[in-house]
């Protein structure tokens, strides 16, 4: 019966997760930015590349700040620290409708709500989900994360009707409320560590055991090869996400059928996020990764070629999507299975920093291409080079150094 309690409580918490982060800070502040790009840059005059800033500052941001959030969380856990960061992202969001005439003004609030995000991303769900499971570690986070994809799916549409009937600006505070009804009870009601993670981690076993130390993690190989992996990863996907709808637009495709594209990324990126979940558990990550991280290359060819046939759109925004879904799987997963669970928060927020990095920079990339040249090829040709660099270097990464149980916390599926 305890054991029985333990597993409930353990999938209500990866239900929970999923809820949250369909309004996640990748779903509300990077992937809604595509319904605002066009209505917002048509009725200011501000170059998309300046207005792309906002965003990059943002999650540039919000990564320098997920270390710290990491070490909140590792030491005052989960649920406390999500509570808070939750309530400041929504209330941020909202205040990105105060921007007056200056472009300034804009980046600015962006920065703001990027900064209060980073505690309302993947990093707090996968941390209580990874001390909830070991054997089907994989599939409760490919489970959980697919609530991101949900978002992306969902809310860049919702963005957009509550920018025709609302102006972009009352959208901004719309926006901001569905986040917090959303995610705040959720995370009040369900999300936590289980009681004796706490205890677990801070006794006298090994560090060997538990996992490294962050100084050590730092200074391994693994650690830098999964981050530059990640970081052209991320840049390149995300980079094209966010123009998606501009791109498919000047190429003459209708505005509403080119955000409709952006449900194709959304559902690819749970199909994602759920076959990879299934194969961590049965493949050996680095090699898995190598090939999804492939995957997005197929979508940029097909954009190249694709002019603005709907099919081929459809087709280029699966591969962004589903590549995109299970990389956040990967690193999750990889994390613990490398570095351990003794300081699982600050470790994984290092990495995810980078991610939600190059998560600005890449959208940043894609609009000085078109301010600079009148076109996205330059930026899409640095991204092919980008994706087959980190695809080989991700399929170098050695042995698991934490396989299975030895992370310290047995899974609640295994609890007797």
């Amino acid at each position: 019966m305890h054991g029985s309690v333990k597993t409930t409580t353990g999938w209500l918490v990866v239900v929970a997760s999923t809820i949250a982060l369909i309004v996640g800070n990748g779903p509300i502040l990077l992937f809604t930015f595509a319904a605002f790009l066009k209505p917002i840059t048509d009725q200011t005059g501000w170059q998309r590349g300046t207005m792309s800033l906002g965003v990059a500052l943002g999650l540039t941001i919000a990564g320098l700040a997920t270390p710290l959030v990491g070490q909140f969380i590792d030491r005052w856990g989960v649920r406390r620290v999500t509570l808070v960061a939750v309530t400041l992202f929504a209330a941020s969001v909202a205040a990105i409708s105060l921007t007056g005439a200056s472009v300034a003004v804009f980046v600015a609030l962006y920065a703001v709500a990027g900064l209060v995000s980073s505690g309302h991303a993947p990093l707090p769900y996968s941390k209580a989900i990874t001390a909830w499971f070991d054997s089907r570690r994989g599939m409760a986070l490919g489970i959980a994360m697919a609530g991101v994809g949900i978002g992306t799916a969902v809310m860049p549409q919702v963005a957009g009707l509550l920018v025709k009937a609302l102006g972009w600006r009352d959208a901004y505070i719309g926006l901001g409320l569905l986040t917090w009804i959303i995610a705040f009870p959720a995370i009040l009601l369900f999300v936590k560590e289980p009681p004796l993670a706490g205890k677990r981690l801070g006794n006298s076993a090994s560090a060997a055991v538990l996992g490294d130390n962050v100084g050590v993690a730092l200074r391994t190989k693994d650690f830098w090869t999964m981050a530059v992996a990640v970081l052209l990863i991320v840049t390149a996907v995300n980079g094209i996400i966010a123009h998606l709808v501009a791109l498919l637009t000047d190429r003459g495709m209708p505005p509403a059928v080119a955000t409709r594209m952006l449900i194709g990324v959304g559902l690819s990126t749970i199909l994602g996020r759920l076959i990879s979940g299934y194969l961590l558990d049965r493949v050996f990550a680095p090699y898995l990764a190598a090939a999804i991280f492939l995957v997005p290359l197929a979508g940029i060819l097909i954009l190249w070629w694709g002019g603005a046939s709907p099919a081929l759109g459809l087709l280029a925004a699966i591969c962004f999507g589903f590549s995109l879904g299970a990389e956040v799987d990967v690193i999750g997963f990889m994390v613990g299975r490398y570095f351990g669970l003794r300081h699982y928060g600050v470790i994984y927020g290092y990495i995810f920093a980078i991610f939600t990095i190059g998560s600005g920079v890449g959208p940043y990339l894609m609009g000085l291409s078109f301010d600079t040249t009148h076109s996205y090829a330059t930026a899409l040709i640095v991204f092919c080079a980008m994706l087959i660099t980190s695809s080989a270097s991700i399929s170098r990464m050695g042995a698991y150094r934490f396989p299975g149980e030895v992370t310290g916390i047995a899974g609640a599926e295994r609890v007797s």
